[in-house]
């Protein structure tokens, strides 16, 4: 079976690596000509556990190789997965520019009798659209080609786990392309394969259990705030109310970063404005979610020509990631407010954080300190020694510090659904 996957990024490389060790090969394509020399090499241009070694080994034997020639490598194949970015335009609006070039591309190069499936997350009636470009270079999805969408489940230092574990979605244009698709991922994925029949019905399936998390959250970010003005800590709180079987309240915290939670509830929010259809609950969670920065800082007072520090760029703990972050709205809201602005982060060098738009600090020296992402850096400060270098006030925006230990030097203590005594 030849398989090619367009996108050979974090979600794509490793979904090419386990087809490749299942008896397929595998071409994976990119525009990034340096990643391509790498993976060719046989080198991992990412961290992600378990990776490096499936790419060795499909390399070494020969089952697995990158191009940058995408349209060869697209007639070349029974199999095309597509992987590829697509984010929020800056009217928060689905960007599909690359996905789109993609399905250019195939348009005039699938042949008949191809599998194409879409595993990039879309706005539901996205891979029809999509469809609709193919058809343009003459074949008919459904008829000529078969056209699958196959959302990807996973997330950093844990795919390959939940690339075996997670039941796969398969929706498409037609039965028979479901079932192909079906078919596919059973054998070259090995992971238990759920057809939901429509192209449409997979693609909610993603969204739905993005927007349940979004929504989930803001519900603990507004049960934590009624919990902090009521004098009460909400972490145990909430383990309790876990505990009958039927809550499964998350975390809250100072933001939510990602690629996926803050991006793709407006793929539905959009889609059901356009068609006139009410989806408050949507709206609300993100609005909670996209405000909780701010409200968090609300609570430090005044920071004009304070030295504040925030402590981690990236959106997760231990991953060098830093879409949509927290910590791009809290340096901005701390900078409107007056505050003398750092960021540290371990995991980027000085001039990568310089890149991103953001001045590098250290942590010592600061009045404030904001805690956004929990490295493991960050777990163990020494509050005392900081409170001699100049530390007024820490907001603990993930909850994992010791509130006594901070009062203890001296120290001002903020958390989230905390109640500071």
């Amino acid at each position: 079976m030849k398989v090619t996957v367009v996108g050979g990024g974090k979600m794509g490389l490793p979904l090419a690596c386990v087809f490749a060790s299942r008896g397929a090969t595998v071409t994976v394509c990119d525009v990034d000509s340096a990643k391509v020399d790498s993976i060719n090499s046989g080198v991992c241009p990412f961290y992600e556990p378990g990776v490096e070694e499936l790419l060795a080994e499909g390399v070494k034997k020969g089952v697995l190789r990158a191009t940058t020639e995408t349209a060869s490598a697209i007639a070349d194949s029974e199999v095309v997965v597509v992987i590829v970015p697509v984010m929020l335009s800056d009217a928060r609006e689905a960007d599909l520019t690359i996905i789109d070039e993609v399905a250019q591309i195939a348009s005039s190069s699938l042949k008949p009798g191809t599998m194409i499936s879409f595993e990039t997350t879309l706005p539901v009636g996205g891979t029809r659209r999509l469809g609709g470009i193919i058809d343009q270079g003459g074949l008919r999805a459904g008829v000529d080609y078969d056209l699958v969408f196959s959302p990807e489940r996973v997330k950093s230092l844990y795919v390959l786990s939940h690339l075996f574990d997670n039941p796969k979605i398969v929706g498409g244009i037609t039965p028979k392309s479901a079932a192909r698709g079906e078919e596919f991922y059973s054998r070259y994925l090995g992971a238990p394969v759920i057809n939901v029949g429509s192209l449409e019905a997979a693609e909610l399936v993603k969204l739905a259990g993005m927007i349940y998390r979004d929504v989930n959250i803001a519900l603990a970010n507004e049960l934590a705030l009624f919990a902090e003005r009521m004098g009460l800590d909400f972490e145990p709180i909430r383990a309790a109310a876990n505990t009958d079987g039927e809550s499964n309240l998350l975390l809250p915290g100072i933001g939510v970063g990602g690629h996926c939670t803050p991006v793709y509830p407006y793929f539905l929010i959009n889609e059901a404005r356009t068609r006139g259809i009410p989806v408050e609950l949507a709206e609300l969670a993100r609005k909670i979610n996209a405000s909780q920065p701010r409200r968090v800082l609300d609570k430090i007072g005044n920071v004009k020509d304070k030295k504040c520090i925030v402590l981690g760029v990236s959106f997760r703990p231990q991953v060098k990631e830093s879409a949509y972050s927290p910590a791009f709205t809290l340096v901005t809201e701390l900078l409107q407010r007056g505050a003398k602005v750092t960021v540290h982060d371990p995991l980027y060098t000085d001039e990568e954080i310089r890149r991103l738009g953001l001045e590098p600090g250290e942590i010592d020296g600061n009045e404030i300190i904001i805690l956004n992402t929990a490295h493991d850096a960050y777990l163990n400060l020494d509050f005392q020694d900081l409170a001699k270098k100049g530390l007024k006030c820490v907001v603990d925006g993930r909850n994992v510090w010791s509130m006594d230990a901070v009062v203890a030097a001296g120290v001002r203590y903020i958390g989230v659904g905390r109640f500071t005594r």
